[in-house]
């Protein structure tokens, strides 16, 4: 992308470095937490009672349960989305330089992350509640993957439909190109930084909001699943073929939950 070609340029390799170091520690440390704690996300499962295989068994949330749920979603999101978001960190930090050596300085570049994580913090705490309905509903197993086939087909419709809406182009294309979005959407100050960086997760979630529910299909902890979201996610905003990338998975989401809902009627 010239975008991020333009911002190699313009950052010493130093702050390159440092800045791509961070960003991936702060990922490697929320994998590394997500792989050790899927086994206890597991284990607060409850299992089902041998001489009642199929009735559904609700799980009561004790305050600690909602608490751990969010800190789960807040993490994975972390490690799922913050590499997404370097391109565009890359060139806020390359103007922050620039500004600084006119006199002009800019806020950190670690206050734009910052509002950038707080949009999918509140996310996670969306997809806490809605998990937590799911599961009341009979709809989410203890395992929190989805036991209602209608609820799977759905959701696998939905994200399909959705990549080929123009809100899905519109999100996309904003984060795929950060000269434009930081031209339209520049603020001054500390907390202009910190609101940059909340329409840059706006974006993202306007962009990804209904993979994200996928996870819901798929499994919450299966990792295997997270990561080739994440992945997908990725090569979505930052490959050259991307867009069309994007809705080639949407026609084939689209196709799957076709398929599914006709075995339902069948």
């Amino acid at each position: 992308m010239r975008d991020a070609a333009r911002t190699r340029d313009a950052l010493p390799r130093r702050d390159l470095v440092a800045i791509l170091i961070g960003m991936s520690g702060v990922t490697l440390l929320a994998w590394i937490y997500l792989v050790t704690s899927a086994a206890r996300m597991t284990d607060m499962a409850m299992p089902a009672m041998p001489d009642m295989p199929d009735m559904v068994q609700l799980r009561v949330w004790s305050p600690a349960d909602f608490l751990l749920m969010f800190a789960m979603w807040a993490v994975m999101m972390v490690g799922m989305m913050v590499p997404t978001a370097i391109p565009m960190t890359l060139l806020y930090a390359a103007v922050a330089r620039k500004a600084g050596r006119q006199n002009t300085p800019l806020p950190p570049t670690a206050v734009f992350v910052m509002g950038y994580v707080s949009t999918w913090t509140l996310f996670s705490a969306a997809a806490t509640v809605l998990q937590f309905g799911l599961e009341r509903a009979a709809l989410l197993s203890p395992m929190m993957v989805s036991n209602s086939p209608l609820l799977g087909a759905a959701t696998l419709l939905a994200a399909g439909v959705y990549q080929w809406t123009p809100l899905k182009k519109l999100c996309l294309r904003h984060c795929r190109a950060p000269a434009h979005f930081f031209s339209e959407h520049w603020r001054d100050g500390t907390l202009g930084a910190f609101r940059m960086g909340v329409d840059h997760g706006a974006y993202c979630l306007g962009c990804c909001g209904f993979l994200m529910l996928l996870l819901f299909v798929g499994g919450v902890m299966n990792l295997l699943w997270v990561a080739t979201i994440a992945l997908f996610v990725l090569a979505e905003k930052v490959s050259p073929f991307g867009e069309r990338a994007g809705q080639v998975a949407g026609a084939a989401l689209t196709v799957l939950g076709l398929l599914a809902l006709m075995r339902l009627l069948i």
